[in-house]
């Protein structure tokens, strides 16, 4: 006997205009959830790790890469993505100012040796001084 499947464009349809009303559902469901999610989440680390590694090595990301190709990337990032960017980074400022924060008192920390003249090698070590201080603070040594 054959199953009876609905098309894919109708099943689009329910799917977006089902997602579209949840939003409130959504909302409700995440309230309380956090120590949950993180505690599980934390706990999924070697699992995730796994699943990172069977990934790469199957070359699973160049394979999606691929079949969404450059058209889907630009499509969905002018459109989406440009309608998205205003209210992510707008609702992103307090986490960017308290993660950037630390990064520009460890620059605001550094005492760098004079600047040399243009094309002087010595101005590498003014660059590789900032650099290294700034992966120094990412590691937390």
């Amino acid at each position: 006997m054959a199953l009876n499947v609905k098309d894919a464009a109708s099943s689009a349809q329910k799917f977006v205009s089902r997602a579209q009303a949840a939003g409130p559902d959504y909302a409700k469901g995440v309230q309380g959830a956090g120590d949950t999610w993180q505690s599980r989440t934390a706990a999924s680390a070697d699992a995730y790790g796994a699943g990172v590694n069977a990934a790469i090595t199957a070359g699973r990301f160049q394979k999606g890469v691929a079949k969404a190709g450059a058209a889907k990337y630009v499509n969905r990032a002018a459109g989406v993505g440009a309608a998205r960017y205003p209210q992510g980074v707008g609702a992103a400022g307090p986490n960017w100012q308290s993660g950037t924060q630390p990064y520009l008192d460890t620059l605001a920390g550094l005492t760098l040796p004079p600047r040399r003249p243009r094309g002087d090698p010595g101005n590498i070590n003014r660059v590789a001084m900032i650099a290294d201080a700034l992966r120094k603070k990412k590691l937390g040594q």
